[in-house]
């Protein structure tokens, strides 16, 4: 709500200072537009007005506003300051030379922030908390805050971390957020340090030791299940770094280079001789959160639903990808450079998410010396395959990327395509999940440049098997194109490597099995009740006399299963024509369907006609069967059941087509959970309202029965008489609108209940087919547990300039290949392949449906993961719960 806020408000700026207004509306909004685009016109940002005129421009005059608009400004400076971190240097200094001249502005804009922090820590705002360290902290450079203010605020999420982290007072569940303190209080130091080492140093480096005490007793985080790169459990996990370790070891690089950050503006130090003379306020103590208690009884699952709430409050910001050789993406900087450009490009892509012009504006024209292209192309495929969930849906990235394409358009464009070349070569080692985004996004960036790509460079995946990650990756690419292009513009894209059209789908859309009256005669009976049927709805009879027609003569004459050939077959070639047409047939028709298909058994029927008919278009396949469970004609429990037929079984590996379908169907199945969860929320609120309208008018009905009694005239005992037969029908009214009331909310409740019950079927389902399924490949021999099956051996980062790998790589392939087959009794490259991607299918999935999995895990644990199930799938599931597995 907050970024649409400071865009809308942006845009009406800039709106109004191009429009021809009275002398009085421009009196009014000429000082806005300056502070929200304060320092744009800068060197620093790629323009040419000095940064200090700029400033003392914008401050003189606010100065000149204050008295009439103090109230608008304060809001306005801390609402840019909040939602444009990226010039919060800028805002800080404007606050200090405003504080030069009116103190009480300088004590509110510290009031407001200490109010604005506090209420971000008791509502754990991630972003807030984050942001409004960073702006105490340059305030203090601005000398508004005084440095030892600053330091007690460190000091006073040190101390809730370092207690969160103590084994005999600490909650160990709740390290993300601890996690998160520490991070903010480092990533405040490349702002303020300086100031801090100079004016306080012994106070920061007390700081300092408790921060690398705190270092010493956290646990080091390493989730292979959550990297986008999959890697064995052994690699790395001692010696590597996770995000807070490097943060920390870029600040002690910091710290030993005298706390110099050339990528921070420090546009203060120009005004250093005026703000030195200004009157700083304390900033009061602020407060964290209690502890969470620890979970009664302890057990791995009580404290894993601790964790996971903790890592949805507090997730991490960043993955880094390493597609770059770091040569290119840390090229001519410091340590601490590549965190801060991070922040910035976060930042930007974050609050300015509304307005996406503006936002590849700011990151194409950042405040550094340096080239940062390599580094901005990483930091953005690192969000669009953040793991668990990116922060906001692919299609922002691919528009990010194609206006930054624009903006940069000799350079960004060839770092766009190194970095799907990196990815491609490593496409064999890219988790499943984001192997799928990353199509996605390809296919949407390449139709914003019309298709261009060298397809020449991918022709070798022809030589490689079906099930080859990366010729699957390319046939998905060019089949996604297909939908949003069409087949004969996709086909002469790629012209110049005619070979891959055998990687097209199939031109023709529809295999209706009815179109073609040759055959035996059985199929001519049968074309010929289709071509009737067809002609029943072309003279637009009713459902109900088609359904009377099938069941006379179809269902009695010829059977169950040849009517739901026929009536599916029929309608969904009428529907397949466009998506408006299968809408319509499936709203007039549906209920035909639904009769036919009752029963799990015959809905199984109806989803195998339904992928017959569009076995050319997975596309409309996907649509259909969607639309389907929509209209309640499928079950979410059959297309589960139906995925894992031997048919889909056999395609987990060379084709996205059952992952889609069963991704649809979950992805329905929550958001009707999540509607339903809205549902009774309001109800409550509802009923809660209705409560106090009735505890009002009973309150009114006593105050009108006590005046009845105290009236002594008759004149004044009618007139209370009136009020009081008023007031007890308001009184039955609300007590009607409470039962009222009650009863939805009894109702939605009764529905959210039914539907988790539903939801815990589905899930033990979906594992115990996933179980059944990888079972019959997979070694059953136990003893081989402590093997890692659930990725390959991490590799370095390679250069995009590479184009064929090395032996070592091929060696190192082959050798993790063997191990892999020999410790799961598998007996080809083609099985292992399947493995891996079902196996990647069952951490994928687990990772994003897991709020909705962890109240079920005692169930599915009891009901599939005992026995003789296999030690890869539990870790598969595990790991992307973030269970312990041993």
């Amino acid at each position: 709500m907050r970024t649409q806020t400071i865009l809308e408000s942006h845009q009406r700026f800039l709106w109004l200072l191009k429009k021809k207004t009275t002398k009085e509306n421009i009196k009014m909004s000429g000082w806005k537009p300056m502070v929200v685009q304060l320092g744009d016109k800068c060197p620093e940002y790629g323009g040419q007005v000095d940064v200090e005129f700029h400033i003392e421009t914008c401050s003189g005059m606010l100065w000149r506003e204050l008295e009439h608009s103090g109230d608008e400004i304060l809001q306005l400076v801390i609402q840019c300051a909040e939602e444009l971190p990226h010039k919060s240097t800028l805002y800080a200094t404007l606050v200090g030379l405003l504080n030069l001249e009116d103190e009480e502005f300088g004590r509110k804009v510290v009031d407001t922030a200490h109010a604005k922090l506090q209420d971000a820590l008791n509502s754990e705002n991630c972003n807030n908390i984050r942001i409004l360290m960073r702006f105490i902290t340059v305030l203090m450079c601005s000398n508004v805050i005084p440095p030892s203010s600053v330091i007690e605020v460190f000091e006073t999420l040190l101390s809730s971390a370092t207690t969160t982290v103590d084994e005999e007072r600490g909650n160990l569940a709740w390290q993300a957020r601890a996690d998160f303190y520490i991070f903010c209080i480092l990533g405040c130091l490349p702002w303020g340090g300086l100031e801090l080492a100079e004016r306080v140093p012994d106070d920061l480096d007390r700081v300092m030791t408790e921060i690398e005490a705190y270092l010493s007793i956290r646990k080091h985080i390493f989730e292979p299940a959550f990297l986008p790169f999959e890697t064995p459990a052994d690699d790395n996990k001692d010696g590597g770094q996770d995000f807070l370790e490097d943060l920390w070891e870029r600040i002690k690089s910091l710290s030993e280079d005298g706390w110099k950050v050339d990528s921070v503006p420090r546009p203060h130090l120009g005004f250093e001789s005026r703000l030195v003379t200004g009157k700083s306020y304390e900033f009061k103590p602020v407060t964290c959160p209690e502890q969470p208690d620890q979970p009664s009884p302890s057990s791995d699952v009580t404290v894993g639903r601790q964790r996971h709430e903790a890592e949805l409050k507090y997730p991490q910001r960043i993955q880094r990808l390493h597609i770059f050789p770091v040569s290119k993406t840390e090229e001519n900087m410091k340590p601490i450079d590549r965190f801060v450009v991070e922040e910035y490009l976060l930042d930007i892509m974050l609050y300015l998410n509304g307005c996406r012009k503006k936002c590849a504006a700011y990151m194409a024209s950042l405040p550094v010396t340096f080239r940062y292209e390599y580094l901005m192309a990483e930091t953005i495929f690192s969000q669009l395959l953040l793991l668990p969930k990116p922060p906001f849906k692919g299609c922002y990235y691919a528009l990010v990327i194609i206006d930054l394409c624009k903006a940069l358009p000799g350079a960004f464009p060839m770092v766009v395509a190194g970095a799907v070349r990196s990815l491609f070569d490593r496409v064999n080692d890219l988790d499943m999940e984001c192997r799928t985004c990353l199509i996605l996004w390809l296919s949407q960036h390449l139709s914003n440049f019309q298709f261009i790509w060298p397809w020449e460079e991918w022709l070798h995946v022809l030589d490689l098997p079906k099930w080859s990650p990366q010729r699957v990756f390319v046939q998905e690419v060019l089949q996604r194109e297909v939908r949003v292009s069409y087949w004969d513009k996709i086909k002469q894209s790629i012209q110049n490597a005619p070979g891959l059209e055998e990687l097209l789908p199939p031109k023709d859309g529809s295999c209706f099995k009815y179109g073609d009256q040759e055959g035996d005669h059985s199929e001519v009976v049968e074309f010929s009740l289709s071509k009737e049927l067809n002609n029943m709805v072309k003279d637009k009879k009713t459902s109900r006399e088609i359904l009377s027609w099938v069941e006379e003569n179809i269902v009695a004459v010829h059977g169950h299963g040849v009517s739901v050939d026929v009536v599916v077959q029929t309608l969904l070639h009428i529907g397949s024509k466009s998506f408006t047409h299968l809408c319509t047939v499936l709203e007039r028709f549906g209920n035909v369907i639904s009769k036919l298909g009752s029963g799990q058994s015959n809905e199984i029927l109806v989803i195998e006609e339904t992928s017959k008919i569009f076995q050319n278009n997975t596309q409309m396949a996907a649509i259909a069967i969607d639309r389907m469970m929509v209209y309640r004609i499928v079950s979410n429990l059959s297309i589960v059941t139906w995925v894992f037929s031997p048919s889909n079984v056999e395609q987990f590996h060379t084709s996205d087509r059952p992952w889609e379908i069963l991704r649809n169907a979950l992805d329905k199945t929550y958001n009707r959970i999540s509607d339903l969860r809205k549902g009774v929320i309001s109800a409550e609120k509802s009923v809660q309202k209705a409560i106090e309208a009735k505890v009002k008018a009973q309150a009114d009905l006593d105050s009108a029965e006590a005046l009845l009694e105290a009236a002594d005239s008759e004149e004044l005992q009618g007139q209370a008489a009136v009020r009081l037969k008023r007031l007890k029908a308001a009184v039955d009214r609300m007590k009607q609108e409470e039962s009222s009331e009650q009863e939805s909310l009894e109702a939605k409740d009764a529905l959210l209940s039914r539907a988790l019950s539903e939801n815990e079927v589905l899930f033990i389902t979906l594992y115990r087919s996933f179980s059944d399924a990888l079972m019959k490949q997979l070694s059953v021999d136990l003893t081989e547990k402590q093997e890692d099956v659930l990725g390959p051996d991490h590799r370095e980062p390679m250069s995009i300039d590479s184009e064929e790998p090395s032996a070592m790589d091929a060696d190192d392939d082959e050798r993790r290949n063997q191990r892999f087959l020999k410790s799961n009794g598998l007996h080809s490259q083609a099985e292992q392949e399947w493995c891996r991607c079902t196996l990647g299918q069952v951490r994928a999935l687990t990772r994003k449906y897991a709020t909705e999995i962890w109240p079920h895990i005692e169930k599915i644990d009891a009901e599939v993961f005992t026995g003789d199930i296999h030690p890869s799938i539990v870790k598969a599931v595990y790991s992307a719960l973030r269970r312990p597995f041993s």
